[in-house]
């Protein structure tokens, strides 16, 4: 029996290194490869895609549906797409398996288009889709979110913007005040008009968009979204433990979801959140801290694991028929 051929379109980015990375040394796939003379070229690019099963999109939004397009006489082609461009489009499923107590999971294993999450938005749908479905919150409820993370979900750009920044520890060696803003965690996306956005809120079962705002900080990778729930903002009366109790049932036995104890102590360094702690991982780690009538569920991953690359690994598996954790680590 041949190997499934696998071609990832876009490998230079951030995400397309990772997968490559995630497959390197894969003896059940066989991983093909465009000249880079030619990866612009649309005939060359056609004939790769169509020459195999399925299609990593690490591309612009633009050039994810240009290559989509290029396959159109294709049929055979399997797709998942790391950009924003398909992500609420009702014709591609959404590669997030864990969602609906799995029955995403069998969405996934029968589709032939797929699309990836983006980061900010696998931390806050893992949260928020099981309260919405259990009736916890109300689809109108008016919900915030704050997501921290690191430079390199801003992509090439981002990172080499930070990669000749002085760490905040090395400025204070040089018993320097630094005048560069980029020491300190920079929140963005300030106009409310987030592109994770819409996913956030067709995902998650939400009819009002959340107030989502994300904060890059000065370290490579990992992330920490916060979603706060005050008890008078929920549909029915419930805590921090009613909280994380809904997320335990929803993701029992699940591989790359685990849902800590409530005010866990282990998820703390000396009261301070361990916010990289899934990093090299494709784990997406929930804890719900509060009390009786605050509660923050704050989820952690990598950014460039479940949060791109790791979740892209995980759909691949499951359209092809393997484990769905091979080369993935929990």
């Amino acid at each position: 029996m041949s190997k499934p051929r696998i071609f990832v379109d876009g490998s230079e980015g951030t995400t397309g290194l990772e997968i490559n990375e995630r497959l390197a040394g894969r003896h059940d796939l066989d991983v093909i490869a465009i000249d880079p003379a030619q990866r612009k070229d649309p005939a060359a690019r056609r004939a790769m895609i169509c020459g195999a099963d399925l299609v990593f999109l690490c591309l612009p939004d633009a050039a994810s549906k240009e290559a989509v397009s290029l396959a159109a006489d294709c049929p055979t082609v399997r797709f998942i797409d790391a950009s924003t461009a398909h992500r609420t489009d009702p014709a591609w499923v959404y590669g997030l398996p864990e969602l609906r107590k799995g029955a995403q999971r069998a969405a996934i294993r029968d589709s032939k288009r797929v699309a990836n999450p983006g980061c900010h938005a696998t931390g806050f749908n893992l949260a928020v889709a099981p309260l919405v479905a259990a009736g916890l919150v109300a689809p109108d409820t008016p919900l915030t979110c704050t997501s921290l993370t690191g430079f390199s979900g801003g992509g090439k750009k981002l990172i080499s913007a930070y990669a000749t920044n002085p760490t905040p520890l090395a400025a204070r060696q040089a018993k320097e005040s630094p005048d560069d803003h980029r020491v300190a965690p920079r929140p963005y996306a300030l106009g409310l008009s987030h592109k994770h956005l819409p996913e956030m809120m067709a995902v998650s079962g939400l009819t009002v968009a959340p107030v989502f705002i994300p904060i890059a900080a000065d370290y490579y990778r990992g992330m920490a979204v916060c979603v706060p729930l005050p008890r008078k903002l929920l549909a029915h009366p419930a805590g921090a433990p009613e909280i994380a109790a809904v997320l335990a049932d929803a993701y029992a036995g699940e591989r790359f979801v685990r849902v800590a104890a409530v005010n866990d102590a282990n998820e703390l360094d000396e009261g301070f959140f361990r916010t990289l702690a899934c990093n090299g991982t494709n784990r997406c780690d929930l804890t719900v801290f509060g009390n009786a009538e605050q509660a923050v569920v704050v989820a952690r991953l990598d950014n460039l694991g479940k949060g791109a690359s790791g979740a892209a690994v995980q759909c691949m598996n499951l359209m092809l028929g393997f484990d769905e954790a091979t080369s993935l680590i929990s």
